[in-house]
């Protein structure tokens, strides 16, 4: 019965057409506006749900405290042959061991074998796992929150004016930071760190900088620190026995690697202002491109870096909302 009104209806009355277009609408319409349980486009829905959905997942973080810090001073003038500068900054008594020529493989042997074997949480630790593959040893008692500046140099009858070719069998200086007290080593998680800093020679002129550092824990692990990117909308101040170019360079990658040593002159707009709002405090880094870019107010809108375009994966706050509090009140 239903089959030969349907006939009848497509052979007699348009309304069969204009009941065809209208279901053809109304299922249109459903699936645009989600009805039937399907996602509604992007420009579609309203800044709530856009904000839910574009979200980065935030990612978990556990603080550490960091009993060591190193920096160099005075990169510009360190050398194979004159030596350099290095400035410890320590929460508590340590120990500084330089090792000029240390190898390469060697000393990534020791890093998996604090993580499989033993602790290296002694400078003889470290030169047990080495098998003495370093051409020269130097070593500093460091006092609790001591910043003088310690001078390593290789020995005179070393006679060594570079490491080779690159790439290097050979690190031209690692240096160890431990715990003097056997206490402190129970108290912090962190103890020790490992820092690969190059010394330009007759072979390879990069000024000097730290290439990699290593902080290794209690439990058997180690962490590579990696350096956070973030802009700059001013160029620093050169110094004067270096060359503008050169200088340049040198301070834009010592800024990212946080050793810049007149990095407190900065303006502090040029620091501090988000990328997109120029007005928000920068407080968030994306990873896996460590760009530290954005406020709190706009990083919930992006999923895609603003400053190199790369997908984000996770990101994590410089600082939580009650130590923002804590800082603008002081």
């Amino acid at each position: 019965m239903a089959a030969v009104f349907l006939v009848t209806l497509y052979e007699y009355s348009p309304l069969f057409y204009i009941t065809v277009v209208f279901v053809c609408f109304l299922v249109t319409s459903g699936l645009v506006l989600g009805w039937f349980g399907l996602g509604v486009p992007v420009i579609l829905r309203n800044s709530e749900e856009t904000e839910s959905s574009t979200r980065v997942l935030e990612k978990q973080m556990r603080q550490v405290k960091n009993p060591f810090g190193l920096e160099i001073p005075h990169p510009a003038s360190a050398s194979v042959t004159k030596g350099v500068g290095l400035t410890p900054d320590c929460l508590e008594d340590c120990v500084l061991t330089c090792y000029w020529g240390c190898s390469v493989q060697k000393l990534h042997e020791a890093l998996q074998k604090h993580v499989y074997c033993f602790r290296i949480k002694t400078p003889q630790a470290l030169e047990d796992a080495l098998y003495s593959k370093y051409l020269y040893r130097q070593q500093y008692f460091i006092k609790k929150n001591d910043r003088e500046e310690k001078y390593c140099h290789l020995a005179e009858d070393a006679q060594v004016v570079d490491f080779g070719p690159v790439p290097r069998s050979r690190y031209p200086l690692v240096a160890l930071l431990t715990l003097a007290d056997e206490e402190d080593r129970e108290i912090y998680d962190i103890i020790s760190m490992v820092t690969v800093i190059h010394v330009p020679d007759d072979s390879y002129r990069l000024s000097c900088r730290i290439l990699y550092q290593y902080l290794l824990l209690a439990q058997g692990q180690y962490h590579d620190l990696k350096q956070l990117f973030m802009s700059a909308n001013s160029t620093a101040p050169t110094s004067s026995d270096t060359s503008p170019g050169e200088s340049s360079t040198d301070r834009s990658l010592l800024e990212k690697a946080g050793l810049a040593e007149d990095e407190a002159e900065l303006p502090e707009e040029n620091s501090k202002d988000c990328v997109v709002c120029q007005n928000g405090a920068v407080n968030w880094v994306l990873l896996p491109c460590r760009h530290a870019c954005l406020c709190d107010g706009c990083v919930k809108y992006f999923q895609q870096c603003p400053m190199c375009r790369q997908f984000v994966q996770e990101s994590f706050p410089l600082c939580s909302r009650k130590e923002q509090d804590e800082d603008e009140s002081t």
